[in-house]
């Protein structure tokens, strides 16, 4: 499959046109038709992976798989492994072999809480 047949089925799965796409992507109207003869730039190409949610290499056709990109909230992954409260932050962190300031320390973790903590 082509990198245009790719966008092409892309865009069929989620009901818009081309030229729609196109337009929403700030291209000129008929620029996505265009790639059927020629290779887009790797901008063109970022924004398309952007919008669908697949990366630039599926477009492509390097990878077979179409792995959408999810967001990951690092608290969840970080809060499933650690207790923050029994952290003993004086030893677990450091920032370029060099131990956090108290400010920072509390900076970070305020982040884990979304406390507003300055």
């Amino acid at each position: 499959m082509t990198t245009f047949e790719r966008i092409k089925s892309l865009a069929d799965k989620q009901k818009i046109s081309l030229k729609e796409l196109a337009i929403k992507l700030g291209f000129s109207e008929n620029n996505i038709y265009r790639w059927k003869t020629s290779k887009p730039k790797g901008e063109d190409l970022a924004k398309i992976a952007d919008y669908f949610h697949v990366s630039v290499d599926y477009l492509l056709g390097r990878e077979d798989i179409e792995k959408i990109k999810e967001p990951v909230d690092l608290k969840d992954i970080v809060s499933d492994h650690v207790n923050f409260e029994d952290v003993n932050w004086d030893e677990w962190l450091s920032f370029g072999g060099k131990p956090l300031t108290e400010k920072d320390k509390m900076l970070l973790f305020a982040t884990f809480y979304n406390r507003d903590e300055k």
